[in-house]
């Protein structure tokens, strides 16, 4: 009788849905796992809100400007691997444009998988730009991005 496995893919994204709940943000709640392409290492992670040591909060409640940082570019900012390392990205929500570029400057990003789509869908040019991969999760597997 064969064995039924979660696949990486399913796991990280179910971290990084794990990780939002973790988010003080009022609006959205986003988390982003940061992993090594062979999937053997977490290389960062990150959800969304304040700055540490800040109020537990969104500073605004204007949509888009709220004053959280963005649980791509707390990952960015928690990662220490070196750009040389090859990364896969897995985030809940489809990044915006500045945090696509953020993962884009980190270096070496192969691939960023996400569970469900942002109001705006710029970052998905961006990283085709830069030849990264972008593909939507369905927790039972990967369907490819529509373009």
């Amino acid at each position: 009788m064969k064995e039924s496995r979660p696949s990486f893919e399913d796991i990280y994204m179910r971290l990084a849905i794990t990780l939002a709940e973790r988010s003080t943000c009022a609006r959205l709640k986003v988390g982003t796992v940061i992993t090594s392409t062979d999937f053997r290492k977490v290389l960062a992670v990150g959800y969304n809100g304040n700055a540490s040591g800040l109020h537990n909060g969104c500073d605004r409640d204007e949509v888009g400007n709220c004053g959280c940082l963005h649980s791509e570019e707390n990952a960015v900012i928690n990662c220490d691997s070196p750009r040389s390392t090859e990364k896969v990205v897995f985030v809940t929500h489809l990044p915006c444009s500045m945090c696509a570029k953020r993962l884009i400057n980190l270096g070496n990003v192969r691939r960023v998988l996400y569970a469900h789509d942002y109001r705006r869908r710029d970052s998905v040019d961006l990283f085709a730009q830069v030849g990264v991969a972008v593909d939507q999760i369905l927790m039972s597997g990967i369907q490819q991005e529509r373009k």
